[in-house]
Formats: C-alpha cells, sequence, structure tokens
C-alpha cells in the first residue's frame, strides 16, 4: 500500500500564498461598507529599523508583520485545500 507524502516546502507556499491573497481582499473588502471586519487588521515588528553601520558596510534590519481577518482566514483555506490534494 502506498502512502502519499506531502512536502512541507508546499504547505509553506500555499500557507504565504493565503496569506497574501487574503490581505489583499480585505485591502478591497475594506472599500465595501457591510464587509469593512475583513480588513480589521492588527501590525507588529520592529517600529524602527535597526542599523549596523560597520564603517565599509551599513546594514539595515526590519521586519513589520500586518495580520487580518481577511489573511487568516485565506491561511485557514489554504490548508484546507492543501489537506485535499
Amino acid at each position: 500500500m502506498a502512502t502519499k507524502e506531502k512536502n512541507i516546502w508546499i504547505l509553506l507556499v500555499f500557507i504565504l500564498s493565503g496569506l497574501v491573497v487574503g490581505g489583499l481582499l480585505g485591502e478591497l473588502a475594506s472599500k465595501v461598507d457591510w464587509l469593512w471586519w475583513l480588513s480589521y487588521s492588527q501590525s507588529f515588528g520592529l517600529e524602527n529599523p535597526i542599523t549596523l553601520d560597520l564603517s565599509v558596510v551599513k546594514i539595515t534590519f526590519a521586519l513589520m508583520f500586518k495580520i487580518s481577518i481577511s489573511s487568516i482566514i485565506g491561511m485557514v483555506l489554504a490548508i484546507f485545500i492543501y489537506k485535499k490534494i
């Protein structure tokens, strides 16, 4: 009996695409009166970028996440689709 092996990288691609598509749909939904709740979001990360100056090279680190309700729904749908495949 052969087992169907799933790759973790494909799952990560599905989740990231669900987050991106959900975020885009949330931005579009913010313009519709009765879908405003899909665009409710929370941002977290580094408020000010961290700069490392080595006199020869200057490196700046910054990371910010913005998670909305629609991106969470997109991520859940992506996981559901992944499990069905």
